[in-house]
């Protein structure tokens, strides 16, 4: 027998933010009643490198922790797009930059206890800045240019509050060496 939902039921139905009330029965006969899980997209993230060397860094208020913070950029993946071509026009948008190559990192799940989604990970290098930013309506993003060194530091003295956002610097930085 393998893992059998029971029932599920919409809290909020919204494009990024749809929350869920199931009921499951594990594989022992177990019935786990409720289990809320919050479906979110999927999620593209970038190391991004300019072709001086510095790593592209935003800053951005965050509502949820009610802190502006330093990031990595990236977003969601909209309908019919490509991981890659998600992280290209996420990059553009957000930072103004075009990137001569892209490195896949790998994929990761920020919280599978509660959240649904996964993110892709992303080494681009070769960035040049060919545009303004072009921000969403609820954005307002600070870029901070950053050599290697400086953000290495700032990962290893725990500098950036996201985990994913550190474990795409760690999987960049051992891709660079």
């Amino acid at each position: 027998m393998e893992v059998k939902l029971l029932s599920t039921s919409y809290l909020s139905n919204h494009q990024y933010f749809t929350a869920r009330k199931d009921s499951y029965q594990l594989e022992s006969g177990k019935i786990v009643d409720p289990y809320f899980v919050v479906e979110l997209p999927i999620c593209v993230l970038a190391m991004a490198v300019t072709e001086n060397n510095e790593v592209i860094l935003v800053e951005q208020y965050r509502h949820p922790i009610g802190e502006k913070i330093i990031e990595l950029p990236g977003g969601f993946i909209d309908d019919g797009e490509t991981p890659i071509e998600a992280i290209t026009r996420e990059l553009l948008e957000e930072t103004g930059y075009s990137f001569k190559e892209f490195q896949y990192m790998g994929i990761t799940s920020g919280n599978p206890g509660v959240l649904n989604n996964f993110t892709h990970l992303f080494l681009a290098t070769g960035g040049k800045k060919i545009a303004e930013q072009h921000l969403d309506a609820n954005e307002e993003i600070t870029i901070q240019l950053k050599s290697l060194e400086e953000v290495k530091s700032l990962l290893f003295e725990s500098g950036f509050k996201q985990s994913m956002h550190s474990l795409c610097l760690f999987y960049g930085f051992s891709k660079l060496s």
